[in-house]
């Protein structure tokens, strides 16, 4: 993900030399032993840099780690180049390993720059607040839109959350454990419950919170079963606190038997545990893991469908990004994204190194969060979907790119007994700067409009 790693003052003077402040591009909390293969360079001359010593041994998303170096640097500017990869610990990447992404970021950093002064304190907005409905459903919005601004720390997570209910954006929220406790991975219920009050005293409460199972450690060891439980239950008690209905997982990578050792603790709760099929995904592609669902056979656990499975074309934004690639797979992207032919040139084109180095994690996007399906796919597992992610990348949709999705999956809803949550989730902020939440608000005027329109014959 395209997120920010150095801020305008990582660069600072050190008893060493000099130590370079490296914020986390991801969405959630890892490991510190995720960080890997650690490469710096200043002006072009690659310095020995090593982790400074004495550092939490998980990396809380709002904080930055420092590393440090033997090599003073005179006064004035340099330019920064660090590499580095993360291991993902919760992301299969290949078989029986963690997924592992390579980052870069290259900037001119003043040495010892004073901190941005803070942004001086703007009145507060007065809620905007129109109807949390549209139909007889429910639209949320998902705090996971305003992860840059949570990496910046500008405001602790938990404040952006509570804004998002105050400033009428949304009534109701999804979170993410893993990006507004500190914590997290064993996040406490007194810190849960005492963000699920502050949401709940600005007329707001929390429909999902995002947990996860790290199936490797920081260092790519497996967890067994019930290593993987014990991970997963603090998350479910938080939840509880924190005053959600549920907790949303990947499809299928619980597994059955862990599904069927939750159920009890799911039932005291009374929490649903959705899990969420987005995407490449199908309901044919996870036969096995729907099938889990239906077999289990309780309300408590339930699927949840993002329909970034149901894109038409890709966003314009992203393919303007992505202009680097060979101009005849970008032509392909842009107007056959989906013929399933187009599915084999990104692999291939991936396979053959034509992918320049920049591009390469945006690129992933392409084989693992755009998907390509029609909405008729989701009709027959209807009955088992608790949720929806009504996901979007930008808001041009002068072709209904952004806006067809959605009227297309109001027209089996209308014919179901769905009464779960719509929620506003964006992920363009990978690549895009825009306002979240102007943003968020936009697209929920968009859906409420889709969700309220008939799908043309």
């Amino acid at each position: 993900m395209t997120l920010p790693v150095l801020r305008d003052d990582a660069l600072v003077s050190d008893r060493e030399g000099f130590a370079l402040r490296l914020s986390l591009p991801w969405i959630r909390s890892l490991p510190l032993s995720s960080l890997q293969d650690l490469a710096v360079s200043v002006d072009g001359e690659p310095v020995g840099a090593r982790m400074r010593e004495g550092h939490p041994e998980w990396w809380f998303l709002q904080d930055r780690v420092e590393v440090v170096a033997p090599a003073p640097l005179a006064d004035g500017r340099h330019e920064v180049d660090v590499a580095f990869s993360i291991l993902i610990p919760y992301l299969p990447g290949a078989p029986g390993h963690p997924l592992v992404l390579p980052f870069r970021a290259r900037r001119v950093l003043e040495l010892d720059a004073a901190p941005p002064a803070p942004s001086p304190a703007a009145a507060p907005r007065a809620p905007e607040r129109t109807a949390a409905t549209a139909g007889r459903w429910t639209l949320a919005a998902s705090a996971f839109n305003w992860t840059p601004e949570v990496i910046r720390a500008e405001r602790s997570a938990p404040d952006i959350a509570v804004a998002i209910a105050a400033e009428g954006t949304a009534d109701v929220l999804e979170v993410e454990l893993g990006q507004s406790l500190r914590s997290f991975p064993a996040p406490s219920a007194d810190e849960a419950a005492g963000l699920g009050t502050r949401i709940a005293d600005v007329g707001g409460r929390v429909s999902i919170a995002g947990a996860s199972i790290d199936d490797w450690t920081g260092d790519g060891g497996r967890r067994s079963e019930d290593e993987r439980l014990a991970f997963l239950l603090p998350q479910l008690h938080a939840a509880h606190a924190l005053g959600a209905e549920g907790v949303r997982l990947p499809i299928g990578q619980a597994g059955e038997a862990l599904l069927r050792r939750l159920l009890p603790t799911l039932q005291a709760l009374d929490l649903t545990l959705y899990e969420e099929m987005q995407g490449h995904q199908t309901p044919e592609r996870e036969a096995a893991a729907v099938d889990v669902v239906a077999a289990i056979d309780d309300p408590h656990v339930r699927l949840l469908v993002d329909i970034s499975m149901l894109m038409p074309a890709l966003p314009r934004t992203y393919l303007e990004r992505m202009s680097a690639l060979p101009p005849a797979l970008h032509a392909r992207l842009r107007e056959e994204w989906r013929d399933p032919g187009t599915s084999a040139a990104v692999t291939a084109a991936l396979h053959a190194g034509e992918v320049p180095p920049e591009l390469r994690t945006l690129f992933m996007n392409l084989i693992v969060r755009f998907g390509r399906s029609e909405a008729a796919v989701l009709r027959p597992i209807l009955p088992l979907v608790g949720a929806f992610h009504l996901k979007f990348w930008d808001l041009e949709d002068d072709d209904g790119r952004v806006s067809a999705p959605i009227r297309d999956l109001g027209a089996p809803l209308r014919g179901s007994d769905f009464r779960g949550t719509l929620c506003s989730e964006w992920g363009g902020h990978e690549w895009l700067g825009d306002d979240p939440t102007e943003t968020t608000r936009a697209h929920l005027a968009l859906a409420r409009e889709a969700l309220g329109a008939p799908s043309p014959e």
